[in-house]
């Protein structure tokens, strides 16, 4: 099929305008004439005059250059400005330089003008709309959709989906709101069919197989009710894309986000107190450790907002810092910020000295740590290399090069823990918090629960577990754990290094626990599917694992709060001096290691 360019497509509307205007013209003048004498010299001047004029101001008003599929009452403006100044300078010029005129026929030209050029775009939106509306596919079947949101969104949602070419499976059969003066009333000649409330009846009563929702500011919390409405209903729940895309009419069923677990569980996002991350950040050097994972990718991804001087980049994996690097260079090409990659790892104690040397970092973000606690459980003496010695070596480093702040990334593990990986990241604590006795570099630490979404967390394994058709397998239906989202949890460690005035364990604000079954069964609803077509089954703690997790323990709990979402806890520890003694005599057999890594942790503690 022939595919016209957008310079076509405007030669081609130009030509259409032109011919309609010709046709005005001269049905006028039929019209007029049996009733006024009008000189045929005056018809010729008046349709070169009309057709020139109405270029210029045609492309004053931008008439040619607009998406005429989604004709509304702004293209429509802009075609009636363009006709009246056309008729103005028709009887102005005319009038003046003009013995035979007729103002009549001038008045009757731009009348049918203006009506005949509108008709064409509304017929040609109408013809979209009603060629889209049919299905490409005719043993396609049509998706029966209820739109949540009867409001701006809801209209440019529908409307797009009138002028999309991959929207033709979708009917939408109503609108859902809770505003009670839209109850009844119609929204782009669909009717708002009622409440939120009442979508399992309407579910059921319109046969709907999907459930949109075109509320872009919609708060988590109204998301989980809707969520939890639908819970007996066989129906795909999705949100509206972006703008953008709905802007150039790439609406179809995979540009409709879906809703994920990650929305569910996240809550609306934290004030951040912005000036004072930008005192700290702005115009610095930055270093983050473990900057390709999930934490510290996250962490340069927000930094970076804050224009520092120079971003480095430090992790021990190749590609993920290949990864991270190429990102912020492509997103962030317009800030002045240097972003310099650094293949190294933390347990390498010279090299960690002499970048820390080279590039005099400000901050330093250590997020690099093994995390994986079975993991961990099976290999103690690369927990503790990594989670222990790698803390020290780089802690170290920047207080023997005067960074100004130090912040840790820690774990709700680290809280009385049965486990390495706990145990080594309670030591690292230990290590910053006591470091921060001497000297002026400010070392404090972070603790915060499971990330959604992180690598290693149980969100992507049952997301494939659910690919594959099942079972979905929870270690015990019992267990429990604090989520909060990479950004968040990235923006508020941030947060808390502006805040520290050293020494502090900080503790965000995880809110209520969730448990991993009932986190197991919504990823299968979300899935569109039932426990009855992918099963959940339990198969036993793993080692190393807790039932349930803690941030702090009661004693440690604080009242003092210095932000919205972090706290400071009580976390008093064994002095640095015990500590480095203890890290420099640790047995070689790993039972032994993880047994007295574990009990010292504990005992620090009591």
């Amino acid at each position: 099929m022939f595919a016209l360019t957008r310079k076509r497509k405007i030669a081609v509307l130009i030509g259409v305008d032109l011919a309609l205007i010709v046709f005005a013209t001269i049905a006028g003048y039929y019209f007029l004439n049996p009733f006024i004498l009008i000189p045929a010299s005056f018809i010729g001047r008046l349709l070169v005059s009309s057709m020139v004029l109405y270029l210029i101001f045609g492309w004053v008003f931008r008439v040619f250059t607009r998406i005429n599929r989604y004709t509304n009452l702004r293209e429509i403006i802009a075609i009636l400005l363009a006709t009246t100044c056309t008729a103005i300078g028709n009887a102005i010029y005319l009038i003046s330089f003009s013995e035979a005129f007729s103002k009549r026929l001038i008045l009757f030209t731009y009348i049918l003008s203006a009506f005949f050029i509108i008709l064409s775009r509304l017929a040609w939106r109408l013809f979209v709309e009603r060629r889209n509306m049919r299905p490409a596919d005719k043993d396609q079947p049509v998706k029966q959709t209820l739109i949540i949101g009867a409001g701006e969104g809801g209209r440019v949602l529908y409307n797009s989906f009138l002028g999309s070419k991959t929207a033709t499976d979708i009917h939408v059969v109503g609108f859902v709101d809770d505003d009670p003066n839209k109850q009844n009333v119609y929204l782009s000649n669909v009717k708002v069919l009622g409440k939120i409330k009442d979508l399992p009846q309407l579910i059921q009563k319109y046969n709907i197989d999907m459930v949109t929702i075109a509320m872009p500011s919609l708060p988590r919390k109204k998301l989980r009710e809707i969520f939890d409405l639908l819970e007996n209903n066989q129906v795909t729940v999705n949100t509206m894309p972006s703008m953008e895309e709905l802007a150039a009419g790439k609406i179809n069923i995979s540009k409709l986000k879906e809703i994920d677990v990650v929305d569910l569980l996240g809550r609306d996002e934290a004030e951040l107190d912005v000036d004072s991350i930008k005192d700290q950040i702005t115009d610095k050097t930055i270093l983050v450790t473990g900057a390709g994972g999930s934490i510290g990718s996250e962490i340069t991804r927000q930094v970076i907002k804050f224009n520092p001087r120079q971003l480095v980049l430090l992790g021990h994996g190749e590609n993920s810092i290949y990864l991270i690097h190429r990102e912020l260079n492509n997103r962030y090409k317009d800030r002045t910020t240097e972003i310099v990659p650094i293949i190294a790892d933390v347990q390498n104690r010279e090299k960690i000295f002499e970048v820390m040397k080279k590039y005099q970092p400000e901050i330093v973000y250590h997020a690099a740590a093994h995390k994986h606690v079975p993991l961990m459980e099976f290999n103690p003496k690369e927990a503790v290399k990594n989670n222990i010695y790698g803390t020290k070596n780089v802690a170290e480093a920047a207080k023997a090069n005067a960074v100004e702040h130090f912040v840790m990334v820690s774990t709700d593990k680290a809280n009385n823990p049965p486990n390495v990986m706990g145990a080594t990241k309670r030591i690292a604590e230990m290590i910053v918090t006591g470091l921060n006795e001497e000297g002026t570099t400010k070392f404090s630490a972070v603790r915060f629960g499971n990330v959604l979404g992180s690598r290693g967390s149980v969100i992507p394994v049952f997301r494939e577990q659910i690919a594959n058709g099942g079972p979905v397998t929870v270690t015990d239906f019992r267990m429990t754990r604090y989520f909060m989202t990479i950004p968040e949890a990235s923006r508020l460690v941030i947060q808390s290094g502006a805040l520290a005035n050293g020494g502090e364990v900080f503790v965000l604000d995880m809110h209520e626990p969730v448990k991993i079954v009932d986190l197991a069964k919504n990823m299968v609803r979300l899935s569109g599917y039932s426990e009855d077509d992918i099963e959940i089954v339990e198969t036993g703690i793993r080692p190393g694992e807790k039932l349930y997790e803690e941030l702090l323990l009661d004693k440690e709990r604080s009242e003092e709060q210095v932000h919205d979402q972090i706290f400071v806890g009580n976390v008093n520890g064994y002095s640095l001096d015990k500590v480095l003694e203890f890290v420099s005599h640790l047995p070689e057999d790993d039972e032994q290691l993880a047994h007295e890594v574990v009990d010292f942790a504990n005992s620090s503690n009591k």
